[in-house]
């Protein structure tokens, strides 16, 4: 069957796969173009099906802030190699899901999947489409969404590898904006010492009861030695007890007292936090792949 070259590259815009499989997707359903469409998709499901097993470590953080900058959304969007991270659709689509987080108000990960892109098909099916024309496994790992409601919203990404945001009561906006900087810096866990659970206090003191033990102190002293590092050690998980980046003789408790504000909440996503690497060794990977295109080539009939 003759199939235009305008029908392949109109279904190449549609698919985002490559110029053969869209021809051959043409002949099997006769160049019915939205009937070819479905069967990639179908396709594609399957190659993305095949890839999720792999880890996806690598990625980007996008945010996407509304119009009047009160509210913004964060998102991990995951793949395998910083290659990929790297590519332009990866990275528009990392974008266009932080967009539908922030329009859509999602209760869940599940339910973000499921919403849809300005463009009609869900993230999931973009997702998928995606894997399909990209060859890596992608995710959507996690996402969040802040409201200042009548305060002040701070967002900052460090490269594209690190994000936070911070709302803030009173203060202004360059203030959010710093705090939102210092959360991506310093990495607190929580908001204040008082937020801490209980359980991380008790291991902490058990921890630096041990340490100081072994000091060889009487255990009067080293009952307020280890008060004292246990404060020092609370402050450090949480921001206001931290030292302010920007000015480390200044605590963000007197930074924010100074501007008569108080942290309301905060964000702070990482790429591939918490995710288990696997360690690929190079050279072994190389003569794989060799070794597979030698025995490919031992394989081919012979020509005469």
């Amino acid at each position: 069957m003759n199939i235009s070259a305008d029908a392949v590259k109109q279904l190449r815009e549609r698919t985002g796969a490559g110029m053969m499989e869209c021809k051959k997707a043409l002949v099997e359903t006769k160049g019915d173009l939205d009937a070819a469409a479905e069967l990639m998709r179908k396709q594609g499901l399957a190659k993305a099906d095949k890839k999720a097993a792999r880890v996806a470590a690598e990625g980007v953080i996008g945010i996407e802030k509304s119009g009047d900058g009160r509210s913004a959304a964060i998102v991990e969007v995951n793949c395998e190699t910083d290659f990929v991270a790297r590519e332009q659709d990866f990275r528009a689509f990392a974008q266009a899901v932080a967009a539908r987080a922030l329009s859509a108000k999602p209760a869940s990960l599940k339910s973000l999947l499921e919403s849809k892109l300005a463009s009609g098909e869900t993230v999931e099916e973009r997702r998928r489409a995606l894997v399909a024309k990209i060859g890596e496994n992608i995710g959507v790992r996690r996402f969040a969404v802040l409201n200042a409601a009548d305060g002040h919203l701070g967002a900052y990404v460090h490269g594209t590898r690190i994000g936070a945001l911070v709302t803030v009561a009173g203060g202004d906006e360059a203030l959010a904006y710093d705090l939102a900087m210092h959360v991506a810096a310093s990495n607190p866990r929580y908001r204040t010492p008082a937020d801490i659970p209980t359980e991380v206090v008790s291991k902490e003191r058990e921890i630096l009861t041990e340490q100081a033990q072994g000091e060889g102190k009487p255990p009067e002293i080293v009952a307020k030695m280890v008060e004292g590092r246990l404060r020092k050690s609370l402050n450090e998980l949480a921001l206001i007890g931290q030292p302010f980046v920007k000015d480390p003789d200044t605590s963000i408790e007197k930074l924010l007292k100074g501007a008569n504000a108080s942290v309301t909440a905060f964000e702070r996503f990482e790429v591939g936090a918490g995710i288990e690497k696997k360690q690929e060794d190079f050279v072994a990977e190389v003569m794989a792949q060799v070794k597979k295109s030698t025995d490919t080539d031992r394989n081919e009939p012979t020509k005469h």
